[in-house]
């Protein structure tokens, strides 16, 4: 049995559903499928039902679950604790941040280094939610900001950091002069979703919900920037959905004729949280980081 048998198991067993799981580990369902067969094999277990439109864990596939979460947490383990041993004097922390995170969270970030300064030296990395909780989980990262929910690994502990209010991203020359808009009146526009939708849960989620209150349009934009969402927005085809407070960093995005307004009918927020491995939180290297975060944002930032 190899350890990424075990690791596509538990990629399956949180999300029960090939398809994510492998987008997720950055591979194609049907190798993933093949994968979990040969660890059944190997067992003598079954550890899935599956049918055309769900997946479930057998009695092995529960059992199995915790057992291979221990392993995997212990062999995640092994390098941090190596570097705890071997690495003399002040430690360098790489904390994960997506893109767009407002001026204020970043604040409290710099406020997190100011503290930890005579022992630690944050630096920050960029990169998409789901990708940053996997470097965190695998110990590459040693706390991330991510938007949430973000993944369901019970070895990670999350903080609630800030919520966001949202709005429709929309055509200012058809909206020209309104205070907000109601989900009927956009009907008739395609939702561009976020770049980060196909990898963000709380997007994918938004895209189902707004399907089921009658927006039904769609319009794939594949690997687009934001700047490339705004100039979609512009031209008439389509709206989106980003923060309303005009300092977010995405409002940098907007186009001449693009507005955001708030919904009249609809009440989105983006929550945003702290995350890392509860072990390293517990009499591991980032006990006292992790007790200055507590600190730090211990009053979640709303706006």
């Amino acid at each position: 049995m190899e350890l990424l048998h075990l690791r596509y198991f538990v990629a399956v067993a949180q999300e029960l559903n090939f398809s994510t799981a492998a987008r997720k580990l950055h591979m194609a369902a049907s190798p993933l499928s093949r994968r979990i067969k040969d660890l059944e094999n190997e067992l003598g277990h079954r550890l899935f039902d599956r049918d055309t439109h769900h997946v479930t864990l057998t009695e092995a596939g529960i059992a199995l679950l915790p057992i291979a979460r221990g392993v995997l947490e212990q062999v995640d383990s092994i390098r941090w604790r190596l570097d705890e041993t071997t690495r003399p004097g002040r430690t360098t922390l790489l904390v994960g941040v997506p893109s767009g995170i407002h001026p204020d969270l970043r604040e409290r970030l710099y406020d997190l280094a100011e503290r930890v300064r005579d022992r630690f030296e944050i630096k920050r990395w960029p990169g998409g939610t789901e990708r940053l909780v996997d470097a965190v989980c695998d110990g590459r990262l040693a706390l991330t900001l991510a938007r949430l929910p973000a993944g369901g690994d019970p070895a990670l502990e999350q903080l609630p950091v800030m919520s966001e209010r949202l709005g429709a991203v929309v055509p200012r020359d058809r909206f020209s002069g309104r205070e907000s808009v109601a989900l009927a009146e956009l009907s008739e526009l395609a939702y561009a979703g976020s770049p980060s939708a196909v990898t963000n849960a709380y997007f994918r989620g938004l895209d189902q919900q707004l399907s089921e209150l009658g927006i039904k349009k769609r319009i794939e934009l594949g690997s687009a920037t934001f700047d490339g969402i705004s100039e979609i927005v512009a031209s008439g085809l389509a709206f989106s959905i980003s923060m309303l407070d005009p300092r977010s960093p995405m409002q940098n995005y907007r186009l001449d004729n693009v507005m955001v307004l708030p919904f009249s009918d609809f009440q989105p927020r983006l929550e945003t949280g702290l995350l890392w491995r509860k072990d390293r939180a517990s009499h591991g290297d980032l006990t006292e980081v992790v007790a200055a975060a507590r600190a730090i944002f211990s009053e979640p930032l709303r706006d």
